[in-house]
């Protein structure tokens, strides 16, 4: 990322806020973005923080997007600050253990631009973010069942009374998708047994 120093960043973290345990993650390969990760349950304070400090503000949120790594779910906060003189991104993540429930508090209040993509996270991947202003669907319908990018999605077959994919709408990826469903719904049955 552009001219953070992570290690930096981690310890002003880390002593700005206790409890954090803000880790640096800078990889060999020089064409991979380095980040920061930190306990999920700080991520308010850090977040208003990183707005606030002088050391080393971050005046903007990019984006977020939420990654299930089947184990865990995990959020990545994409953080610039635009300045002229001294602009800088930074990759902030969470690690959410708890897939059954996930939740995380809401930095909407610190970052504006949190709001709809929090929503986002949320229809995708079942995240909840407390204390969100209006926490639901952006994308599906507000009666859609399940989170479409978890790696545990089974897609219903019928939503009100239309086939979802129909024989006669599929191309090979989309049949390809649906033998995908059939065999995570197949091992998810065996592992309740």
């Amino acid at each position: 990322m552009h001219n953070v120093d992570l290690n930096q960043l981690a310890s002003l973290i880390n002593k700005n806020i206790p409890g954090s345990n803000a880790t640096a993650f800078i990889p060999e390969d020089k064409k991979l973005d380095g980040s920061v990760t930190v306990e999920a349950s700080h991520i308010l304070k850090i977040a208003e923080w990183l707005r606030s400090n002088k050391e080393m503000p971050f005046n903007a949120l990019q984006s977020m997007s939420g990654v299930d790594w089947l184990d865990y779910m995990e959020i990545c906060y994409m953080f610039a600050h635009f300045d002229v003189d001294a602009p800088r991104e930074l990759i902030l993540k969470v690690k959410l253990i708890d897939r059954v429930t996930p939740s995380v508090d809401s930095i909407m209040q610190v970052y504006a631009a949190a709001d709809w993509q929090e929503r986002e996270v949320y229809d995708m991947f079942g995240i909840k973010f407390n204390n969100h202003k209006d926490l639901r669907r952006i994308l599906c319908p507000d009666d859609w069942q399940g989170w479409p990018l978890r790696k545990d999605y089974v897609a219903q077959k019928y939503y009100n009374g239309m086939e979802v994919y129909p024989d006669s709408k599929m191309n090979y990826e989309d049949r390809d998708f649906i033998v995908r469903q059939a065999m995570i719904k197949k091992a998810q049955e065996n592992k309740a047994q």
